[in-house]
């Protein structure tokens, strides 16, 4: 292993001896990493930088959107304007994975659920949670400035040809992989903004062109996600009148992502679901620069505490969070610090290094990481497609090996009365792939199911 390099002023990779489950993670081999950092959320939580309140003004801000929302998304208006997707029980996937990777007569403990957020409104992946709301913010912000909202005034008013010739005079632009982009791009095209979204060279070709179909500037990198982002920002800086969302470093974007946790709380409870010290809740969130599992993470310690644990999913060749947060160097180390290349067919997911922001944030709140590779996130796809009827992108599934390997390998250690917990896999995109790519993905997964 060599030292850090490619960040001026940081500091070298951390021993083996002080990190051990470094040398597998080098080596490209799949871990389980538990977080010996975590805390009890009553002594984690207190002192963050964004908290209970900053959660809760964002969900009135949402709130206050959905008038406009509405008007102008028709897939959002069967709820009133909200962007929110389904929570779904998949026992069949249970059965599947219990028989498939635990052994013939294996039962899967506890219940299994899909949290769809491939199926989210507008932009089809988690993205649509912080991008969204990181623009509505701004145009909010604009729009009180010129006094077209009032405070208290209908935010309809924002969907009028008024509306969008002020918005015309202002930008947004993000760095991006590719569902970000998405969400930001669509958003920021239909509210009459100039849209710019820099993108890295493995986002995907489709991602590209459906932005440019909604008016979208986009701008492709022949380098990766992290200098996308930092080419996106260098390209803004100085403009007053353009709104960079930063995906390592937006509060906005995370508190947008926090939001989930009361709504899922709800949810859970709807359906008939306790979630207690006897009724353990464990959520496998796929995990790029990590705002939005981070996000999601902060919205599920505040709504449930100690009694959900929260791991995140990253590709065997990008674990950037897990090492941040095992070295604890964060933002100031890559995975290429290690010898790994980032590369993975898990395009959201294909991050060299991990959110300051986020790793220091919540470095006592995430209970762990683990890693995947990119042929189990296909044999995953293929499972859940072929038992339950979803459509995920690769990225979407990776939260899914999680679930096999608490519930049925036992790596998270004792989890209580097992027969009694919840299980559910965050499935962050799927939503907008075309209909041949997915078979593409799905007909990979089938090939190694059957190998």
């Amino acid at each position: 292993m060599r030292e850090n390099t490619s960040q001026e002023g940081a500091a070298p990779v951390q021993s083996l001896a002080a990190c051990p489950v470094l040398e597998d993670v080098a080596a490209a081999r799949e871990v389980f990493w538990a977080n010996p950092g975590i805390w009890p959320a009553s002594r984690a939580l207190p002192g963050l930088p964004v908290g209970a309140a900053e959660v809760a003004d964002a969900a009135l801000r949402l709130e206050r959107f959905r008038p406009y929302l509405a008007q102008v998304f028709p897939a959002t208006r069967p709820d009133g304007g909200r962007i929110e997707s389904p929570l779904r029980e998949t026992p069949a996937l249970a059965r599947a994975l219990a028989h498939t990777l635990g052994g013939p007569g294996r039962t899967f403990p506890g219940r299994l659920f899909a949290k769809l957020d491939s199926d989210l409104p507008i932009s089809g992946s988690i993205k649509a949670r912080g991008g969204i709301y990181e623009v509505l913010k701004f145009a909010e912000a604009v729009a009180l400035e010129h006094g077209l909202l009032k405070p208290d005034g209908d935010y309809a008013v924002l969907a009028t040809p008024e509306a969008r010739r002020l918005f015309a005079g202002y930008s947004v632009a993000v760095g991006s992989t590719g569902n970000l982009g998405l969400s930001i791009g669509i958003m920021s095209a239909e509210l009459g903004f100039q849209a710019t979204v820099h993108m890295s060279a493995d986002a995907r070709a489709w991602k590209k062109a459906l932005l440019r179909s909604k008016g979208v500037r986009v701008v492709e990198h022949a380098a990766d996600y992290s200098l996308a982002v930092a080419e996106g920002r260098r390209q803004t800086e100085g403009d007053p009148r353009c709104h960079f969302v930063d995906d390592e470093n937006s509060q906005d974007l995370f508190l947008g992502y926090a939001v989930a946790g009361e709504r899922l709380k709800a949810q859970l409870a709807e359906q008939g679901v306790p979630v207690d010290e006897t009724h353990p809740l464990f959520v496998y969130l796929p995990c790029g620069v990590g705002g939005g599992p981070g996000g999601v993470t902060l919205g599920l310690k505040l709504a449930f505490g100690d009694a959900v644990r929260c791991y995140f999913a990253e590709p065997t060749h990008a674990p950037a969070m897990l090492v941040g947060l095992c070295t604890g160097q964060h933002e100031q180390i890559s995975v290429q610090d290690l010898g790994l290349d980032g590369r993975t067919e898990a395009d959201g997911l294909a991050v060299g290094r991990p959110s300051g922001f986020v790793g220091r944030t919540l470095e006592h709140l995430i209970d762990g990481v683990f890693t995947v590779q990119d042929d189990a996130l296909f044999r995953m796809l293929a499972l859940a497609a072929r038992t339950e009827g979803l459509r995920l992108e690769p990225s979407g599934a990776a939260g899914i090996p999680g679930a096999v390997r608490v519930a049925l390998e036992g790596a998270a250690g004792p989890v209580g009365v097992a027969g009694q917990a919840t299980h559910i896999f965050w499935a962050t995109g799927g939503g907008m792939v075309p209909a041949e790519e997915w078979a593409s993905y799905d007909a990979r997964g089938k090939a190694l199911l059957g190998a």
